[in-house]
């Protein structure tokens, strides 16, 4: 990183000591084809650029083309068994907690069963990195810390995270852990400040976690020509005015955007193309500064800093 570029594109760490990951992280949940060649195709060129982290859940596979919970485990689970040396070159991440129609059950019993079944549509015997997908509101913390602390004294699971919690409810759940939480989830994007604002990265900064922003790209809406899906079109004018000063697209512009807070979030791509891949690592070369990320926020948010 030269002086004055926020852009942070070295490797982060899960946890104090932890396994090292990449800036950028491959996304499955759209790993919806069944093409087993294809899907190992795809993981090994996330792997190739460095996107070690592999980040899935149990219930992807009920949208997006998939054939119903847990598909997408299922097919990344067929992706290693015929090619076995791609789990030794991943951090594996899933998450458990969703359970439709419910929608979340985070109960001693309801998690563990979650976790055992991911494993076995994995077809692996431990989960490097497993969180909680969204907060079960009537699951007590104490209750779901003794499921995680559990899971990681049985050897299933590695560390343990969350994913779309709050702070508070993060620290109330730190509290009855032994195991810490190495990891936190938001949605984070230039069209999507809430972790920017209501204090889930600052509660990063305080705890060491790492910030894994899903839909850096707004799921496809910073990539409308247009003001499309409520981006304003002045985000998109900065974006594409900074893009062309870089000689990049609009889209690792934005990757870059997500890299530039200095909690060195890992920035989860969702592509399910592999040439895209490779595009989307332009974005380890883009140099924003503070000038440009608030002219970023400032866009996005439609009003001038105080």
């Amino acid at each position: 990183m030269s002086a004055g570029n926020l852009v942070l594109t070295g490797s982060r760490r899960l946890g104090p000591g932890g396994v090292e990951i990449g800036p950028l992280a491959l996304g499955l949940w759209r790993f919806t084809g069944t093409d087993v060649g294809q899907n190992a195709a795809l993981v090994e060129a996330g792997l190739e650029l460095g996107m070690n982290l592999v980040d899935i859940a149990d219930v992807y596979g009920l949208d997006w083309g998939g054939t119903g919970f847990g598909s997408c485990e299922e097919n990344l689970g067929a992706v290693l068994r015929a090619r076995p040396d791609l789990r030794d070159r991943m951090v594996l991440a899933t998450k458990g907690g969703i359970v439709p129609p419910v929608p979340y059950d985070s109960s001693a019993a309801a998690l563990r069963a979650a976790c055992e079944a991911s494993l076995a549509r994995l077809g692996t015997e431990r989960i490097d990195l497993y969180q909680v997908h969204r907060p079960d509101m009537f699951t007590h913390p104490a209750e779901l810390a003794g499921t995680l602390d559990g899971l990681i004294a049985d050897g299933l699971v590695g560390t343990v995270g969350v994913s779309n919690y709050t702070p508070a409810q993060t620290r109330a759940l730190a509290a009855h852990l032994d195991a810490p939480l190495v990891s936190t989830q938001p949605e984070y994007s230039a069209a999507c400040l809430d972790a920017l604002r209501d204090g889930t990265l600052d509660l990063c900064s305080e705890t060491g976690m790492l910030p894994l922003a899903w839909s850096p790209l707004a799921g496809g809406r910073l990539l409308a020509p247009r003001s499309d899906g409520g981006v304003r079109p002045e985000l998109l004018a900065t974006l594409d005015r900074l893009a062309e000063r870089e000689g990049v697209d609009r889209a690792a512009v934005c990757v870059a955007f997500v890299l530039a807070h200095p909690t060195a979030p890992v920035a989860i791509v969702g592509t399910q193309q592999p040439e895209r891949l490779e595009s989307l690592q332009a974005a380890l070369g883009v140099q924003l500064d503070r000038n440009d990320v608030y002219d970023i926020v400032e866009a996005s948010e439609g009003v001038p800093l105080p």
